[in-house]
């Protein structure tokens, strides 16, 4: 391995460490054809003598295998795993069975997982079970993946974010060959220069260009190419053939599509396409077998996926995934509609939401071939799916379908469960009124169909709707009835999520006891494994903790709910939740933290979407960042389409402050009073006390509230008392912004101290003009010019870093030079990638010279 060494290195020395007990994370990536998989295989030879390497792989299927690269260990690892892979075993079951696969001491282990920009859900799911707990096994995980194929919203993000804060992990970016190394591989054969100059250093293309042999090609694709033309005809037909299967293929399949067997491949084998084993047949690298397949006409394609169609079905193929892809690349909808559904609901069952999602979208594109109900039936189905992995509208306009086919089917029952659904989604996807008439008429359908398990869900629904709009008294009605039908039916679920909207309700409305509902309601749904109405407990507990800024409490509620709705893989929720530690850190004024958490927020559904907006509006505000305005204004616009206090109170107060900020009290009277009346109207305390607060220092002085809320102990003009309670909570912003309302000049400059350590700039600047109007003479300056003088807000250290990123340097290069940890790199890094609106770090350095930061 040329250049490769220091990676070597690595590894080996975290197999070492494994074999110690002290496990680890190692991410090896780069783009594609930089010579992932090269570096896992030369890995084996560094292993020590007791270890083990188990390689599994994600392949770019129409349709992903649910655990596709675990069940490419079947044969290699213990029983109880093997048996857990093949039996269709419930996700903790096949969680247990690979963590004690991994325990084997004395004996570390090397699983590394390739291509995990290519992982289904359920697959990214058991890595961050992995992630979680590799550091008290004997174990490495090594992840390959290609940072071309990773979009910010990307899947796979989350789960590299997680890994990167592994107790110990291995960041092992690869790097293009340097024109040395292309000249020693070529051996002087050509010309290097030239060589160098068209592959730009990517091995793959220069190993291709070197094996031409002869002039350098036009394109690496016509490499490849020529290799496989210089080969006989029946031979090419093997490659075609095989190239259609995209992962290795075990020795039976390629007895089943190749006529002569490995014998047809040997002269492939020697030209350096294929790797060869007595049970295994791969291509050396994917670009190949994509290079291949793209080369044949597409009716031709269609015919070598069905001829591998029919050899898994005939083998009695169980992965259900594996046949659907064929199924769909071949346009054979028998198979799609034989085995789609069967291969949907074993996707859903092991949380790949969006694999399940793929095949009933294939499946329903032949839904005429289904009789009525069970048309329903798959329609509803996929919905809750796209539901579940938060695709809301697109959610709305399927389930719309099967309510209407319940209607012509006369089944109340189902209409009614069909109706409430409905209700539930267009609510997630921001259309009260389409949700509240869907929800009515669920009840009313299902009162007269007599199923009592299915109107206390109904009930439970509307009351939820209810305890959003603050209807108190209807919310809570209807949720002791839906308490009384669970009950008598036995439901824990639609126990948990009726006292939920209870406990919300009367805690919303002033009354403590509403607490304990939703703790009651938490502790049921965890006891009965209802996991997402355990999540929805969780976040209404933190939301409300939030809303009266008591952070410390809120955190443990947090700390639980990210992972449990990770594992539960309830994107809707875990956007939500991520949200919600944004505005934690918003409190706590971290703000580069908060807007990351938030953006979590921006792709999921409106609420999540309105909120995450507010967070970063506000955080971007107080620092008088540009875009916060507009930020705040996109927020307002979905705020009111929801019609929700808890939307329209918070962006209400953000865009108040963001006027007041820049001394346009008249703006910030006219944005908070509306709110303000309708939060009096409703009895809602915490936004009546913010909003109040507002309007108060905004000239217009309003009736005080009799309640302890931190706003409205500051608009009584307890600015003291106030100033007290926002430190002991760790709320500094608002602490300075308590302490400004003095007219001492030791509180003020106490208050500026903490407003420049913050960033908060817009703040600081009315504080330093009252410092000048009581005539201190000696104003503090402020932050350095360096971080003021650029339009993105960086730091000078992380304008050293941004420069260093363009000069192409590496973390840990950059650590070694500026003299850090290269954790502290990292997270410079991230914040670098946030503040500029950048995805990659080329594109930060470029982001950084257009707004001339790099100008001294």
């Amino acid at each position: 391995m040329l250049e490769r060494e220091g990676e070597l290195r690595v590894l080996a020395g975290a197999a070492r460490d494994a074999a110690r007990g002290a496990g680890s994370v190692a991410l090896v990536f780069g783009e594609a054809g930089i010579g992932k998989s090269s570096l896992v295989e030369a890995a084996r030879a560094v292993l020590p003598a007791e270890g083990r390497m188990l390689i599994g792989y994600c392949d770019d299927l129409a349709t992903k295998r649910t655990l596709g690269p675990f069940r490419d260990l079947v044969g290699r690892v213990g029983v109880d795993l093997a048996r857990a892979l093949r039996g269709g075993a419930d996700r903790d079951e096949v969680l247990a069975a690979l963590r004690a696969e991994l325990d084997w001491a004395g004996h570390p282990t090397v699983l590394v997982v390739e291509d995990v920009h290519w992982a289904d859900e359920a697959t990214l799911d058991a890595l961050r079970y992995v992630v979680r707990r590799v550091a008290e096994l004997p174990a490495v995980l090594l992840l390959t993946y290609r940072v071309d194929e990773l979009t910010r919203d990307h899947p796979v993000q989350g789960l590299i974010g997680l890994a990167s804060g592994a107790p110990r992990v291995h960041r092992l970016p690869l790097s293009r060959l340097s024109v040395e190394a292309v000249r020693k591989l070529g051996a002087d054969r050509t010309d290097a220069d030239e060589v160098y100059a068209v592959t730009s250093g990517n091995p793959f293309f220069v190993a291709e260009v070197l094996a031409w042999g002869e002039a350098v090609p036009p394109t690496v694709v016509d490499a490849v190419l020529a290799r496989v033309h210089r080969l006989d005809r029946s031979t090419q037909d093997a490659l075609e053939q095989l190239a259609a299967v995209p992962s290795a293929l075990d020795r039976w399949l390629v007895d089943a599509l190749v006529p002569d067997g490995l014998g047809e491949l040997a002269a492939a084998e020697q030209r350096g396409l294929l790797g060869v084993t007595p049970d295994r047949v791969a291509f050396r690298h994917e670009l190949t077998r994509r290079a291949v397949l793209d080369s044949v006409p597409a009716a031709r394609r269609v015919e070598l996926h069905a001829r591998v169609l029919a050899a898994l079905v005939e083998r009695g193929e169980p992965d259900l995934s594996r046949l659907m892809h064929h199924a769909a690349e071949a346009g054979d909808v028998e198979a799609i509609a034989r085995y789609g559904p069967d291969a949907a609901r074993d996707a859903a069952q092991a949380g790949a939401h969006r694999e399940a999602i793929a095949h009933y979208r294939l499946v329903l594109r032949q839904r005429d071939r289904f009789p009525p109900a069970e048309r329903a039936d798959l329609l509803r189905a996929y919905a809750v799916e796209m539901y579940t992995a938060g695709v809301a509208p697109d959610a709305v306009a399927v389930q719309r379908a099967a309510v209407e086919l319940r209607r012509e089917l006369g089944d109340p029952g189902a209409l009614g469960a069909d109706l409430r659904w409905l209700s539930r989604m267009h609510w997630w996807a921001g259309d009260r009124a389409s949700a509240e008439a869907a929800a009515t008429e669920a009840i009313a359908v299902l009162e007269a169909a007599g199923d009592d398990r299915a109107l206390a869900l109904a009930l439970s629904n509307q009351s939820q709707l209810d305890m959003l709009a603050n209807r108190t008294d209807q919310s809570i009605a209807l949720g002791e009835r839906a308490v009384a039908l669970a009950t008598s039916v036995g439901d824990a679920a639609i126990l948990a999520h009726a006292l939920t909207n209870i406990g919300t309700a009367r805690w919303n409305d002033g009354d403590p006891a509403g607490r304990a509902a939703i703790e009651r309601a938490l502790r049921i749904a965890l006891d009965a494994g209802e996991h997402e109405h355990a999540i929805r407990a969780y976040a209404n507990i933190i939301w409300t903790l939030l809303d009266f800024y008591q952070l410390a409490e809120a955190e443990p509620y947090m700390t639980a709910a990210l992972p449990l709705a990770e594992r539960a893989e309830h994107i809707g929720f875990l956007s939500y939740l991520h949200v919600s530690r944004g505005r934690l850190e918003l409190g706590r004024g971290e703000w580069e933290a908060a807007e990351r958490s938030a953006e979590a927020g921006v792709g999921a559904h409106l609420p999540a979407v309105c909120a995450a907006l507010t967070v970063q509006g506000t955080a971007r505000v107080r620092r008088g960042q540009p875009g916060g305005d507009e930020l705040l204004a996109r927020a307002w616009e979905l705020a009111v389409r929801m019609d929700e206090l808890q939307r329209l109170g918070p962006v209400a107060a953000a865009r108040a402050e963001a006027a007041w900020l820049t001394g346009d009290h008249a703006a910030a009277r006219a944005i908070a009073g509306p709110v303000y009346d309708d939060a009096r109207r409703l009895g809602n305390v915490a936004w009546a006390a913010e909003l109040g607060f507002w309007l108060t220092v905004a000239g217009q002085p309003v009736p005080p509230l009799s309640s302890d809320h931190p706003y409205a102990v500051q608009a009584a003009g307890r600015w003291r008392e106030a100033a007290q309670w926002w430190g002991a909570a760790g709320c500094p912003y608002e602490r300075a912004l308590a302490l400004s309302a003095s007219d001492g000049a030791a509180d003020l400059l106490d208050a500026v101290a903490e407003l420049d350590r913050l960033g908060a700039e817009p703040l600081a600047r009315i504080v330093r003009g009252r410092l000048r109007d009581l005539g201190v003479s000696r104003v503090p300056r402020g932050p350095v010019e360096a971080t003021r003088t650029n339009p993105a807000g960086l730091t000078s250290r992380q304008v050293e870093v941004v420069r260093l990123l363009g000069a192409g340097l590496t973390n840990t290069e950059i650590a070694e030079r500026l003299v850090v940890s290269p954790r502290t790199v990292d997270a410079h890094v991230a914040a670098v990638l946030g503040k500029l609106g950048a995805h990659t770090r080329q594109e930060a350095a470029a982001r950084a010279a257009e707004l001339g930061i790099f100008r001294p």
